[in-house]
């Protein structure tokens, strides 16, 4: 069905600039703004499907990395659970009224 509406000069070019610039007609560059302000199209929703796609499309675990990231993730890792482990350790001694020295605690050297 045609609908023809009065734009002003100024509108029109930047609807015409605009369109241009996206790659797409005058036409569906309207349409797709009516889609959008009558709540038919909702970009957060695409969004939120074409991340859920990309999630269900990607391996578990660390398939993808290399021998080289996987290290690096090894050795963080491992780096986290002793910081969280001399955290809770630290928090344990404060909640006993006693002093964390932290002496078992690897220092690191640059």
């Amino acid at each position: 069905m045609a609908v023809s509406v009065r734009l002003e000069p100024l509108l029109e070019k930047e609807l015409e600039l605009t369109a241009k610039r996206m790659g797409v007609t005058k036409s569906q560059f309207i349409v797709s703004a009516l889609e959008r302000a009558l709540g038919r199209k909702n970009p957060y929703d695409l969004l939120l499907k074409v991340q859920a796609e990309v999630r269900e499309s990607l391996p578990e675990g660390n398939e993808f990395l290399s021998p080289t990231k996987a290290a690096i993730r090894s050795k963080l890792k491992t780096k986290r659970d002793a910081n969280q482990a001399d955290w809770l350790a630290f928090q344990e001694a404060k909640k006993q009224g006693k002093v964390w020295s932290g002496a078992d605690q690897e220092t690191d050297k640059p």
